[in-house]
């Protein structure tokens, strides 16, 4: 079975790093609610993947070939919720020139997903309490009763507690939804997933015929000490956006949009100095040994140790001046060549004394 990770990874993308502990707790919770009939109410900020949850319970309930019905509560106006959820019969109202099923009839045998449920009116609380209590309903313009087998799943970004004590919403409505609530983590809660995330929407925009951008580490450290008040659905437009303007390439920092940088993203070292450091590893990670560029940069680690620091800033001044001499002086290909922005690279040339 999946995890919830995995689910999200189809909705925002593929695959990745194995996902953080706190994700992990809560497929646990999935996993032990999903093969009972039982009331979830899933709670967490817009944008957290309210949503995926409810889907990924529906996938390991019983009820997995039946149909899931979403419905966003805060998106259909009031007076027309009624008819949306239960239908309604030829001539119930002015425009309903023909019979319709409602929700609830869609998702017969299977799931109906209650979105913003915090948005409802009071008149409609009443109506959807009856449901949960007697499992039947009347469409709008008829006196037949029907009966339903619906299992349901309520979601919100609100805080139903304040709106009981504020008398918009029925504290019997909400104790009986609140049986097994789930919280969704913001994703500042498990930054760490933010990588995986990235490969997922970079695998999911390919598949679109997009060339997504690749993230250096130190732009993923940056990204992990964002805020994220739009949580993962923020990443996944970030992500699109830097498709757009930065297609395919290897983004550092300041390729990020300026809200997203950061001036330090590791104790008190400078983004560039971490950046190029970061540069430079993938350079011997990934060489090739025909490469003229990075034939040399290989060794084999000494017994007694070395200096690491002091060793990449050799071979950091060492591929600088192979790219330089490569790109025959112009700075910026050779920056493009060695990963970095131009005026990163002439920094660290006037730094080190290397003329054109």
């Amino acid at each position: 079975m999946k995890t919830l990770m995995a689910s999200q990874a189809e909705q925002f993308g593929g695959s990745g790093p194995a996902p953080s502990r706190i994700m992990r707790a809560l497929d646990i919770l999935i996993k032990q609610v999903a093969e009972f009939d039982t009331l979830v109410l899933i709670r967490g900020e817009s944008g957290s993947g309210k949503e995926v949850v409810a889907r990924k319970i529906h996938e390991c309930s019983d009820r997995a070939g039946k149909a899931f019905i979403p419905v966003n509560c805060g998106a259909i106006p009031a007076d027309l919720l009624e008819s949306e959820l239960f239908g309604h019969e030829k001539g119930a109202f002015t425009g309903a020139v023909a019979s319709r099923q409602g929700r609830f009839e869609m998702a017969e045998g299977g799931t109906l997903f209650l979105d913003e449920i915090g948005d409802m009116s009071l008149p409609m609380q009443v109506k959807l309490l009856r449901v949960l209590q007697e499992r039947c309903y009347e469409r709008v313009g008829s006196n037949e009763t029907r009966k339903c087998n619906v299992r349901i799943l309520a979601a919100t970004h609100r805080n139903l507690e304040s709106m009981v004590d504020e008398g918009t919403f029925r504290q019997d409505l909400f104790f009986r939804l609140d049986v097994f609530p789930i919280e969704v983590p913001s994703l500042r809660q498990h930054p760490e997933d933010i990588e995986m995330l990235t490969r997922n929407f970079a695998e999911r925009l390919t598949e679109r015929g997009m060339k997504p951008p690749s993230f250096s580490a130190s732009a993923l450290r940056a990204l992990q000490r964002y805020n994220w008040p739009g949580n993962v659905r923020e990443l996944e437009n970030l992500v699109e956006r830097l498709a757009i303007t930065h297609g395919g390439k290897r983004l550092g920092v300041n390729d990020l949009p300026a809200k997203y940088r950061f001036e330090l993203v590791d104790d008190d070292q400078p983004v560039n100095e971490r950046e190029d450091q970061d540069v430079l590893m993938e350079l011997l990670l990934q060489r090739e040994d025909d490469d003229p560029l990075t034939a040399n940069a290989g060794a084999t680690l000494p017994e007694e140790g070395i200096d690491l620091k002091h060793h990449l800033q050799e071979l950091e001044q060492a591929f600088i001046n192979q790219a330089l001499e490569r790109e025959q002086g112009v700075i910026t290909r050779a920056a493009q060549l060695l990963g970095l922005q131009r005026t990163t690279l002439a920094e660290k040339m006037k730094k080190m004394g290397i003329s054109q």
